[in-house]
């Protein structure tokens, strides 16, 4: 498993959601399902599947908010109803590994950046990118925001 730093532009195009963090598990790709039902309303679009999730800040933040999208080559000025379009340029911690390891990727990357020094901006999304790998395998790549 690897890991580095990288500043990174996303630009998307997306639906909001929200609810308690411990169901983002289920309740995120429901919502995605609901998205992709859609593409064909969104131009510009380069196929990849993205979530930004609002970072849990401590134990009494319970309910969060988080979109998923689908990432677009350009910006957009017209977005289809009910969708926004979102544009991020930030520093991120990053690794990439089997989607059903989904939990394990962030462990081991919250507990990089803290070896490494990193200070994470609670402020900002996380970000994970969605990558399908034939054979019905998937691959995720996370972007923990860091401050700079």
């Amino acid at each position: 498993m690897s890991f580095m730093m990288v500043k990174k532009e996303f630009k998307l195009v997306g639906l909001k959601g929200s609810g308690e963090f411990v169901n983002f598990g289920n309740e995120v790709p429901l919502l995605a399902k609901q998205l992709l039902s859609r593409s064909n309303e969104i131009l510009n679009l380069v196929e990849t599947e993205i979530a930004l999730l609002e970072p849990k800040k401590d134990e009494e933040h319970r309910v969060g908010h988080y979109y998923v999208g689908l990432i677009v080559s350009e910006k957009l000025n017209e977005v289809p109803t009910g969708m926004d379009y979102i544009e991020t340029y930030k520093s991120y911690i990053t690794t990439r590994g089997d989607i059903s390891n989904l939990g394990e990727l962030h462990l081991n990357l919250l507990n990089w950046a803290e070896e490494q020094g990193f200070q994470r901006d609670l402020d900002s999304y996380i970000i994970e990118t969605y990558h399908p790998m034939g054979e019905g395998d998937e691959e995720v790549q996370i972007y923990l925001p860091i401050q700079d």
